[in-house]
């Protein structure tokens, strides 16, 4: 089995946050999130990692981030490009909203050939995460059978604002049997709601999300090739500057297809994440924390 790499969703415009919070410091030597991503995985046995990020942004993320963690683990660069679409399309006049998780995914392809986790850069997962999806990916993977690691959806949630989430289901077995995209997800009163149609209506006590982190094969790629391919063709006529494809969304559409089976991995970690700049106060202090009880050196890569 090749060794996996670490693969990590950086290509994003952080509309909400206002900025680049890929990159934005939480810790007390100014890390960002990602940073101490990237420790925890190579503590778990991660060697490469790769970051999908905008061409036009390498330069910036050398120099915050790369030229440190490159003492301990091989990084390289894949880049999420707006034009880089299946042949037969185009980009539509005006465009500048990039395509999605679905897309920045496919930019790997030809970089990564080893079995992979995929993690979003702005998201906190704990140590447990990335020990459990590395053990997978070295022991259980195949190209129809990946993994996720899930949260409780109330674990996940901000005070701060709304938030967008792929509510899953699972089978007796603990296998993933459908994950939905669901928008506009708050906290009320110690519970987690979502907004349909006006309405606030509760999630199930017991509901678990997907927080973006994956274990893969190569074969993903060609699989999400085709997904996206179709999207295209639905989605850009009745929504062409604004529509986009997330990996859970593609990810649900291969396993109805019986193309794949998804085993969740239930982290004992709490999640937590800056989707709003208000978040930001609360991440510096648990990271603080962590440093405090020993949890993480107070620099991490020396």
């Amino acid at each position: 089995m090749n060794q996996p790499t670490l693969v990590i969703l950086a290509a994003g415009m952080g509309s909400r946050y206002g900025g680049m919070k890929q990159i934005d410091g939480v810790g007390n030597h100014g890390e960002p999130i990602i940073e101490f991503s990237i420790y925890d995985a190579h503590e778990a046995g991660f060697e490469k990692v790769v970051l999908i990020i905008k061409k036009e942004h390498e330069e910036l993320f050398k120099k915050a981030l790369t030229d440190r963690i490159s003492k301990v683990m091989k990084v390289e660069f894949a880049y999420q490009e707006m034009d880089n679409i299946p042949e037969g399309f185009s980009v539509p006049e005006g465009r500048e909203k990039p395509w999605g998780t679905t897309h920045a995914l496919l930019a790997c392809k030809g970089v990564v050939n080893e079995p992979f986790a995929i993690i979003n850069a702005d998201d906190f997962y704990g140590k447990d995460a990335y020990k459990k999806i590395y053990d997978f990916l070295t022991s259980e993977v195949k190209d129809d059978h990946y993994a996720m690691v899930a949260y409780p959806c109330n674990n996940t949630l901000t005070d701060n604002g709304t938030v967008t989430r792929g509510v899953c289901e699972t089978s007796a077995e603990g296998n993933l049997t459908s994950i939905v995209e669901i928008q506009k997800i708050a906290r009320q009163e110690g519970k987690a709601v979502y907004e349909e149609n006006g309405e606030w209506k509760p999630l199930a006590e017991d509901c678990v999300v997907s927080m973006n982190f994956w274990g893969f094969t190569p074969k993903i790629f060609e699989d999400c090739e085709e997904v996206f391919k179709r999207f295209l063709e639905t989605s850009l006529e009745g929504n062409p500057l604004k529509c986009e494809h997330v990996i859970p969304t593609a990810v649900g559409t291969l396993i109805k297809e019986g193309k794949c089976e998804v085993k969740v991995l239930a982290s004992k970690d709490q999640w937590f994440g800056v989707t709003y700049q208000d978040d930001k106060p609360m991440v510096v202090s648990k990271i603080q924390e962590m440093k405090d009880n020993g949890v993480y050196p107070d620099t991490l890569f020396e």
